[in-house]
């Protein structure tokens, strides 16, 4: 006698589980595929939206400090113009103080016979031009001048007889220099924009 096993359905049914389980398993393969997409999608915006706030805050910053650079070459311009001024007054104080001392040194060294027509100054530069009665009086102011302390040593630049000789037209020239007070003051004025 022979047994006979009919297997058949439970190989059916062994088939129709692993067909539902691999069905199953694409599902959810699918739709975690699905659900991972979604969340790198999701995660990828979130990053760059995040980024395009930072590059905006970046671009923000940027153009204030750009308005603060303007504004700071603006103030220093500012600054150069003001210590520009100063610098000017302080030259047209000392200057006024200059003139005042040149011209006293010139009248004081001014010798009895000799008498000037004409001054002209630029900068330090001096340019006199005067009358006298003889050649010993033209001699006579020049040691004056070159004894004044507002005064370097005079050059005679031309001597001539005019009036049929009984006047001599003379022209010198000399630079001025400042006295000891002044060069001090003028050293400590450099030095205080110097340090600013």
């Amino acid at each position: 006698m022979t047994i006979e096993i009919n297997l058949l359905p439970w190989r059916e049914e062994l088939r129709a589980r692993r067909s539902k389980r691999f069905f199953v398993t694409l599902g959810l393969a699918a739709v975690l595929g699905l659900g991972g997409g979604y969340g790198l999608t999701w995660y990828y915006e979130q990053e760059t939206a995040s980024q395009q706030q930072r590059n905006a805050h970046i671009q923000d910053q940027s153009r204030q400090l750009d308005d603060d650079i303007r504004e700071v070459s603006e103030l220093e311009a500012i600054r150069e113009e003001m210590l520009e001024q100063v610098r000017v007054f302080t030259e047209l104080q000392m200057g006024r103080a200059q003139t005042v001392h040149v011209l006293g040194d010139l009248t004081t060294s001014l010798v009895d016979g000799v008498y000037y027509t004409q001054l002209n100054r630029q900068g330090n530069s001096l340019r006199l031009a005067g009358l006298a009665e003889n050649n010993r009086q033209v001699s006579d102011q020049l040691r004056a001048l070159d004894a004044a302390d507002s005064f370097t040593v005079p050059v005679l630049s031309e001597v001539e007889a005019e009036g049929g000789g009984e006047q001599r037209r003379f022209s010198l020239s000399m630079n001025q220099q400042l006295p000891a007070a002044v060069k001090d003051s003028e050293e400590s004025q450099a030095s205080v924009e110097e340090g600013s």
